[in-house]
């Protein structure tokens, strides 16, 4: 039977992330309500038979089941339809409710979104959500930012229903503006930057070491017992153990080598760019997803370019895996490092107020990026909060400077193999260039003023020049 004013939480979008977040809430005790288009999501909510959740297929009878001030989710996808969600609850709900949006939209997106209800009178939220279908719901690592004071009535439930870390909540409230959103999009271009990281070290391994794949799992699970301890090598160990009931061969064999992408990450790479910031790990996972698309292309490729490399490494495999290991976490440090420079240079670019220690802290449980590293990442920034740079920290800086060998190493005799590595070279080409007292755009810079007047800055003089450069002055 319909209850009136007794739901304390709404969700809009009743797929697998927005069903199983539903559960946890209720879970912790909250009554809560459920809406969707689709007859079947509801029912199949209803038939959990949970007596804290309701679910409704008209969009009223929904929003009046919920107690005011009125909370409302969507987790529905991004973009237009997060608008046409939007402009529907405008006429069921008052001054004063509140709107959360949980997908991953982009952050531009929020900021316009957050301002237009703003002037309506209501509060709207712009909330990263990570951590899959099992983060929702058992605990996921959240990312709200917009009205704070509209995520001090949201606090009680979503720090009961996050993952806990240490007996502390992940989640936390992000900044201004569409700060939320921006964030979990660095976290997703991470994330990106990883995987591929990830897929890189198999190659090496498959193809260079000649590995099967029962050892290659157990390097994995090697790795995640260690330093490198993190979500997304615990899912990496289970792949490689992976096999459909009946089947001698992996699930992963039978996979096709064409990996899909929301756009998360290049969304990340065009607002690193927007900002004139370096994130070339990431914006090269993203790339090389865009290339495995490309099959048919690359099928006629290797027939016009067979290879001549002899890709057999003749060396020890397990110290030869050792040094992969320190390789992988010089990249995976310089992803993170890319990343929370980005997040760095947008606090003061867009005046969100984020907490670069804070978001490490929510980021060491139930998201995808969760890992030991963030530990680190942490505690060099409640040491200081000023820091810019993480390479740049003492201690990180001790622990990612023994691993220069390796990765030099690793990038070498890949290439030398005829073995593919762009973000390890990626990590490596940034880090070299990051420590470079004096790079070589000098001579860029000589040749922008040549062809487009565009003036150059001098070493021991103040001021902007511009040269005549004749060929005529220019003697042999």
């Amino acid at each position: 039977m319909e209850q009136k004013n007794q739901n304390v939480f709404g969700m809009i979008g009743l797929g697998t992330m927005g069903s199983n977040l539903l559960q946890n809430i209720a879970d912790k005790g909250y009554h809560c309500a459920g809406y969707d288009n689709s007859v079947d999501k509801v029912n199949s909510l209803n038939a959990l038979h949970n007596e804290n959740i309701q679910g409704f297929s008209q969009l009223k009878d929904f929003t009046d089941s919920l107690k005011s001030p009125k909370v409302v989710m969507m987790l529905v996808p991004a973009g237009e339809i997060v608008d046409n969600v939007i402009n529907e609850l405008l006429g069921v709900l008052d001054k004063g409710d509140i709107i959360i949006d949980g997908g991953n939209s982009h952050y531009t997106d929020t900021e316009r979104r957050y301002k237009e209800l703003e002037d309506k009178g209501l509060h709207f939220v712009g909330m990263g959500v990570s951590g899959g279908e099992e983060g929702a719901r058992r605990g996921p690592s959240m990312m709200p930012g917009g009205d704070q004071e509209a995520y001090e009535v949201l606090k009680p439930v979503l720090e009961k229903i996050a993952a806990q870390v240490n007996g502390e909540p992940t989640v936390a409230f992000m900044g201004k503006g569409s700060a939320g959103h921006f964030v979990k999009m660095v976290h997703n271009g991470i994330e990106y930057a990883i995987m591929q990281l990830i897929s890189e070290s198999y190659e090496i391994m498959k193809k260079g070491l000649k590995m099967d794949n029962d050892k290659i799992h157990e390097v994995y699970k090697k790795w995640n017992e260690g330093k490198l301890k993190s979500y997304l090598l615990e899912i990496t160990t289970d792949i490689f153990a992976y096999k459909n009931e009946g089947e001698e061969n992996l699930l992963l064999d039978s996979i096709r080598d064409e990996a899909k992408a929301k756009g998360t990450g290049k969304w990340t790479s065009q607002a690193a760019m927007d900002l004139h910031l370096p994130t070339p790990v990431i914006d090269i996972a993203v790339s090389m997803r865009d290339l495995s698309s490309l099959k048919d292309l690359r099928v006629q490729a290797s027939r016009v370019y067979p290879d001549s490399t002899e890709k057999q490494y003749n060396t020890n495999e397990a110290e030869y895996c050792d040094q992969l290991e320190e390789a992988f976490y010089f990249a995976m440090v310089s992803a993170y490092a890319q990343g929370m420079h980005m997040l760095y240079q947008a606090n003061k670019e867009f005046k969100y107020e984020l907490n670069l220690d804070l978001i490490a802290k929510i980021w060491r449980g139930g998201c995808i990026i969760r890992s030991e590293f963030l530990e680190d990442i942490y505690a060099a920034f409640n040491k200081n909060p000023e820091l810019q740079h993480i390479l740049l920290d003492k201690n990180v800086a001790e622990s990612f400077s023994k691993s220069i060998p390796s990765i030099r190493k690793i990038v070498s005799d890949a290439v030398l193999h005829g073995i593919s590595t762009p973000a390890f070279s990626a990590a490596l080409t940034y880090f070299d260039d990051f420590r470079s007292e004096n790079m070589p755009t000098n001579l860029i810079q000589a040749q922008r003023d040549y062809f487009g007047s565009h003036t150059y800055e001098l070493k021991a003089k103040e001021g902007v020049f511009h040269t005549k450069w004749v060929m005529e002055n220019i003697k042999n």
